[in-house]
C-alpha cells in the first residue's frame, strides 16, 4: 500500500510505503489529510494521503531532467510493451546497445520477453515492430506515479 504525500501547499510530492507514512506521523512532519475508514496502527489512522507541516522547496525538480533509470522507464511506459501494448518486464534500447545506444530516455522503452526477442540486437524497423509512441523525457509527476 503506498500513501500519497502532499506538500504544505497541498502539492503532490510522492508516494511512499505505508511503514514510511506511519513514521512521518511519529515525527510529526506530516498530518493525515485523508485516512482509511475504521483502520488504525496503533493510535495513528492508516493514511491515503498526507500533508506535510512544513514547506519543502522542490527547486531540483524544475529545470532538471529526471535521470535516468530501469523504473523510471517502467513508470514512464506505464508497465506496457512500447511495441504491443501487453505488460512489460524488461528494458529494450532503442537503438541496440551493441551499436553504440545508450541508457538514455529517448533510446530506451519497455518491453514484452517475446518482442524484446523477437527484436534482438535490431532496430525496432530491422526487425519489423513499430513503437507505439516514441521514447520521451518524462515530467517528474510521471516518475512519482500520481
Amino acid at each position: 500500500m503506498h500513501v500519497l504525500v502532499l506538500n504544505a501547499t497541498y502539492e503532490p510530492l510522492q508516494k511512499v510505503n505505508l511503514r514510511h507514512a506511519i513514521r512521518m506521523l511519529v515525527r510529526e512532519v506530516a498530518v493525515v489529510e485523508e485516512a482509511e475508514e475504521g483502520r488504525t496502527i496503533g493510535a495513528f489512522p492508516v493514511p491515503r494521503v498526507l500533508r506535510l507541516v512544513r514547506y519543502v522547496a522542490m527547486r531540483w525538480r524544475h529545470g532538471r531532467r529526471p535521470p535516468w533509470t530501469k523504473r523510471g522507464v517502467h513508470l514512464r511506459d506505464r508497465g506496457r510493451c512500447g511495441y504491443c501494448g501487453r505488460r512489460g518486464d524488461t528494458i529494450d534500447h532503442v537503438h541496440p546497445q551493441s551499436r553504440g545506444g545508450g541508457n538514455t530516455w529517448e533510446n530506451t522503452v519497455l518491453a514484452c520477453g517475446k518482442c524484446n526477442n523477437r527484436k534482438g540486437d535490431r532496430t525496432p524497423a530491422e526487425a519489423g515492430l513499430r513503437l507505439r509512441r516514441p521514447p520521451h523525457v518524462p515530467r517528474w509527476e510521471e516518475l512519482v506515479g500520481l
